[in-house]
């Protein structure tokens, strides 16, 4: 494991920890609505202020862009580090972290044990390690550009099932944003009636860590944002599996439409995916 992701699993361990500990008081968290079914909660705030200060604590030249805070940066005072908050993205950073410091927080609220803590670093704009770290099971995902991927100290690998009907596809409900509801049920309906099931777990980042580790076939979802799908498409990635926009094309951080999966898992779903948009 490199240096910087031994930094990131100390600080998600004891995020995790804290998770553990509150998930028993569940009634006494603050939580507020920032849009319709998306909510935070005082974990989520706890869990982010860990992984602030323990990455840049260490790494006080890199920046952290976060679900919850916007960025996140150190400034040197003295001996003393100093760590700040802007809405706005720093100019071209060498280091970015790109974290969500709970995926699933309608499902942690609900007791439901499918949540996770995602970790991505980007060097110069391109993704270099991936952590996925999920509580409840102890599961621990690692990436390293190259390097290959893992779960808890073993080597992953999406599975090589080719034929669509064999196949368990992941995907996520939009529920914040219902403007594309009509397209992507219409979607769905049709890998329903080719593929052998569907699942809908409610974390992104376990979705893309279970593809990673064969348990899923593909995955598909509209609208996620960088901290939903950045560490967990680099785990599949690593995994030997392939990420694209809904165009087959590597726009999927930006647009936030994602479709992964073995080469041709992956082609099965393009193609039923462009029967309904074009544009989308």
């Amino acid at each position: 494991m490199s240096p910087i992701l031994n930094t990131a699993l100390r600080a998600a361990r004891r995020a995790g920890s804290m998770m553990l500990r509150t998930a028993n008081q569940i009634d006494a968290i603050r939580v507020d609505q920032k849009a319709l079914n998306d909510f935070v909660s005082d974990v989520d705030r706890e869990a982010e202020q860990i992984l602030v200060e323990g990455i840049l604590s260490a790494y006080p030249h890199h920046v952290i862009r976060s679900e919850e805070g916007g960025y996140f940066r150190a400034i040197k005072r003295g001996d003393e580090i100093e760590i700040v908050k802007q809405d706005n993205a720093p100019k071209n950073p060498d280091y970015e972290w790109i974290i969500d410091p709970l995926d699933g927080t309608t499902n942690y609220l609900h007791g439901h044990p499918q949540y996770a803590i995602s970790m991505a670093l980007r060097h110069r704009g391109v993704l270099t390690e991936a952590l996925v770290f999920a509580p409840e099971r102890n599961d621990l995902y690692l990436a390293s550009r190259g390097e290959g991927a893992t779960l808890n100290e073993r080597r992953i690998r999406v599975s090589k099932r080719e034929r669509l009907n064999e196949a368990l596809i992941a995907t996520g409900f939009p529920v914040v944003d219902h403007s594309v509801s009509d397209v992507y049920f219409a979607i769905l309906q049709d890998m329903l009636t080719q593929t052998a099931g569907a699942r809908r777990e409610g974390s992104a980042a376990l979705d893309l860590c279970n593809l990673a580790a064969g348990r899923f076939d593909g995955f598909f979802e509209f609208n996620l944002k960088p901290w939903d799908m950045a560490a967990g498409a680099l785990i599949v990635q690593e995994a030997g599996g392939l990420v694209t926009d809904f165009q087959g094309e590597g726009n999927w951080l930006e647009s936030g439409n994602i479709c992964a999966g073995n080469a041709k898992m992956l082609a099965h779903l393009l193609r039923i995916i462009g029967a309904h948009t074009t544009a989308v």
